[in-house]
């Protein structure tokens, strides 16, 4: 029996006190009205309607019932609000997993954009390389992670990738860092700074190929997880790393300069389970790319910015024999 379904029809018949108008506000015929009613006072085992006189009027059990089915009909409309919001993605707990060199500021804004697009969604943030992040969306531990291409995995969907180019990371006294960009070729013989390969397989594979195909084949390849440690090593001298221009923004010890040919770009996008998805990761796919996107810094339009360059050159070069 569809218990709620024969309380919504009591509900309309006790408020109305008349089958004819009941079952028209209903929108169905009178007959089917009385059946679903007789049916309730048989389930219930009471009679709900006094219709010894011509007037149709609520029996005591009737009065009662009729509190009761609100406050039943209202907390079923609640659960079904509940629910939608669930399904759309702006209810319940997402389990989102995003790079340890996530900066600060755009993981905030990340999450402000989340909380105006979904005040009710609860995330659960996790600091995941790429490599984790696949293998706990794989495991269903993950419901959406923030991950560097390319990406070997099966049953993945991916949200808009954001391709960013990456310069070399030097001491802003070297030589290296006087001209406006950096040939590949220039760094031969130099230590490479990278993380270490079992955080992004494919894309620390894919550096190591462009750079040799570029005519730098480092000596070695040194791992550095955090950007204090990297920007150590490379003011130790000797090695250089190739990151994006936001990883040193506030380092003045350290130069940024673009690859010519930006030959070297990273492409970063959401990922998330093919199949039974969490509503709620496209929303963040989306809002990870915006985000990562407005990160990053854009070319300058001033007219008097001296040599045209793809990306913007952050501390200006200095001689060998300069103060740091």
């Amino acid at each position: 029996m569809d218990l709620l379904r024969h309380l919504r029809h009591f509900v309309v018949v006790a408020r109305e006190l008349h089958f004819g108008r009941a079952a028209e506000t209903l929108g169905m015929a009178q007959p089917p009205l009385s059946q679903s009613i007789q049916r309730l006072e048989r389930e219930l085992t009471v009679e709900l309607f006094d219709r010894s006189r011509r007037q149709v009027r609520l029996t005591t059990a009737g009065q009662l019932l009729l509190g009761e089915a609100d406050e039943l009909l209202a907390a079923e409309q609640r659960a079904r609000n509940l629910m939608r919001q669930v399904r759309a993605g702006t209810l319940g707990v997402l389990r989102a997993g995003v790079p340890p060199e996530t900066p600060a500021v755009t993981l905030r804004e990340l999450l402000d954009r989340l909380a105006a697009r979904a005040p009710g969604l609860d995330v659960d943030l996790h600091e995941l390389t790429s490599a984790e992040q696949v293998r706990m969306l794989a495991q269903r531990r993950l419901d959406v992670g923030l991950v560097h291409h390319p990406v070997s995995a099966d049953g993945l969907r991916f949200g808009p990738a954001v391709a960013v180019p990456l310069g070399v990371v030097l001491p802003r006294a070297s030589p290296l860092a006087r001209p406006r960009e950096v040939e590949l070729a220039t760094l031969a013989g130099l230590d490479l700074i990278a993380a270490p390969r079992t955080t992004a397989p494919q894309w620390h594979d894919h550096v190591l190929d462009v750079c040799r195909r570029h005519g730098f084949t480092p000596r070695r390849v040194r791992p550095a997880r955090n950007p204090e440690f990297l920007f150590g090593l490379v003011l130790a001298g000797g090695a250089v790393a190739v990151e994006p221009a936001t990883t040193v923004r506030r380092e003045p010890r350290i130069a940024w300069r673009p690859v010519a040919g930006s030959p070297l770009v990273k492409r970063t996008s959401a990922a998330w389970p093919q199949r039974a998805g969490h509503p709620a990761a496209p929303v963040f796919g989306e809002l990870a790319a915006e985000v990562l996107a407005d990160a990053e810094p854009t070319r300058s339009t001033d007219p008097l910015t001296p040599a045209l360059r793809p990306w913007p050159v952050l501390f200006e070069p200095r001689s060998a024999d300069s103060p740091p």
